[in-house]
């Protein structure tokens, strides 16, 4: 199905050749860290998002230490290592990214992405020391598929830290790390983003409605048949192309 310069598809391509996953996987991160400038989730030089190399699995893509999220391509991107060096690229790497994502990917060999980032409304709800409650359809999409890491210890830059993370992490999609935001994972970087801006939204509906009153919960088999519906590796992947779609078209140079 075509809808004007885009091929509309249904499940994540398929290569032929591990050059055409890895420039796929790029362009995808670089289109990331544009909807993360334009939906706010940008402050200052904190936030990483990563995404595992197709061919050289024990390392990751990242963006590189003090860059402009809003002006990040393909070309800045580099690829750091599991024990933090920097193997393509010769801009710097955050410590806490290398710290955060190297845990992470190690942890997690199903898991392609992961984002971090200090939006706000992440930062807020994770002051409340809890987990999401089922109180939208949204917010479904994390039911039983997320952890709390309540053990803040400053800024991430000690490995033992990123191993704690990633093993509070476990299985699940999504943690909220106390006091500091929000991190999510995905077997594709399309769904490791979707889940982080559809969670950040999902605090802030929660934010709000507490702050109006006391939210009714939904019953726990309607959230179990919304989070399959919503909540699955595929949905995660599908409901990014419209963002892809859009901000592609806004900002094509983020392909160069």
């Amino acid at each position: 199905m075509e809808t004007g310069p885009f091929k509309l598809s249904f499940a994540p391509p398929t290569f032929n050749t591990l050059q055409e996953e890895r420039l796929h996987r790029k362009q995808r991160l670089a289109a990331t860290f544009r909807l993360f400038a334009k939906f706010g989730y940008d402050e200052g030089v904190a936030g990483h998002v990563t995404v595992r190399d197709p061919e050289h699995t024990d390392s990751f893509w990242v963006n590189p230490f003090g860059v402009d999220f809003g002006r990040i391509s393909v070309s800045d991107l580099i690829r750091v290592d599991h024990e933090g060096e920097t193997v393509e690229g010769e801009l710097p790497v955050n410590r806490a990214a290398f710290v955060i994502h190297s845990r992470v990917h190690q942890a997690r060999p199903d898991v392609v992405a992961a984002a971090h980032a200090h939006s706000l409304h992440g930062k807020a709800f994770s002051s409340l020391n809890q987990l999401l409650s089922p109180i939208t359809q949204d917010s479904c999409a994390f039911y039983g598929d997320h952890a709390l890491f309540d053990d803040f210890g400053g800024v991430v830059v000690d490995i033992d830290e990123g191993q704690r993370i990633g093993k509070a992490l476990g299985t699940k999609k999504a943690v909220i790390l106390g006091n500091h935001g929000l991190l999510t994972v995905g077997e594709t970087i399309d769904a490791a983003a979707w889940w982080f801006i559809t969670m950040d939204r999902s605090c802030r509906a929660e934010l709000l409605a507490r702050a109006a009153g006391e939210p009714r919960l939904i019953k726990e088999d309607a959230a179990k048949q919304a989070f399959q519906i919503t909540g699955n590796p595929l949905s995660g992947w599908f409901q990014f192309q419209p963002l892809w779609q859009r901000i592609v078209h806004e900002q094509p140079d983020l392909l160069e």
